[in-house]
C-alpha cells in the first residue's frame, strides 16, 4: 500500500488545500450569518407592494394644504383603505386633521366675507345711489 504524497507548499495567489479549511479552523463558521432582508430585485422576485392607500394618503395630505375639502376626502378614503390593509395610517390621519381644520377655517372665512358684503349691499340698498357718510364710514353706492 502506498501512502499519499505529502502536501505541496502553496504558491502565492493559490487557495490553501481543501483538507486545511475545516469548520474548526474557520472562526466565522461558528456563527450563523445575520438575518437580513432578501436582496431586492433578485431574479424571479418582485419588490413588495406598498399597501393600498399609501400614495393616496400622501396626496391627501398635500392637497389638505392646497384644497382642504378635497384633501380631507382623499385622506378619509386613504385611512379606510389603510385600515383594511392593517397598515399604519399616520399620514392619512394627519391629512384628515389638517383638511378638517383648514376646511372649517375656510367656511368661517366665507361666512364672514358674505356677512360683510351683505351689510354693504344692505346699506347701499337703504341709502340709494351716491356717496354717503354714515357713522364715520364712507359708502359709495350705485
Amino acid at each position: 500500500m502506498t501512502n499519499p504524497p505529502p502536501p505541496e507548499a502553496s504558491q502565492p495567489g493559490t487557495p490553501p488545500p481543501a483538507w486545511n479549511s475545516t469548520p474548526a479552523n474557520d472562526p466565522a463558521a461558528a456563527y450563523p450569518p445575520p438575518p437580513g432582508p432578501a436582496a431586492p430585485g433578485a431574479y424571479g422576485q418582485t419588490a413588495p407592494a406598498s399597501p393600498p392607500g399609501r400614495v393616496l394618503s400622501i396626496v391627501g395630505l398635500v392637497l389638505a394644504f392646497l384644497l382642504p375639502p378635497i384633501g380631507l376626502i382623499l385622506s378619509i378614503i386613504a385611512a379606510v383603505q389603510l385600515g383594511k390593509a392593517h397598515a399604519p395610517k399616520g399620514l392619512a390621519i394627519a391629512g384628515i386633521i389638517v383638511g378638517a381644520v383648514l376646511t372649517i377655517l375656510e367656511i368661517i372665512g366665507i361666512i364672514l366675507l358674505v356677512t360683510v358684503f351683505a351689510g354693504i349691499f344692505g346699506m347701499c340698498a337703504e341709502l340709494g345711489p351716491g356717496v354717503w357718510e354714515v357713522g364715520g364710514v364712507t359708502y359709495r353706492c350705485g
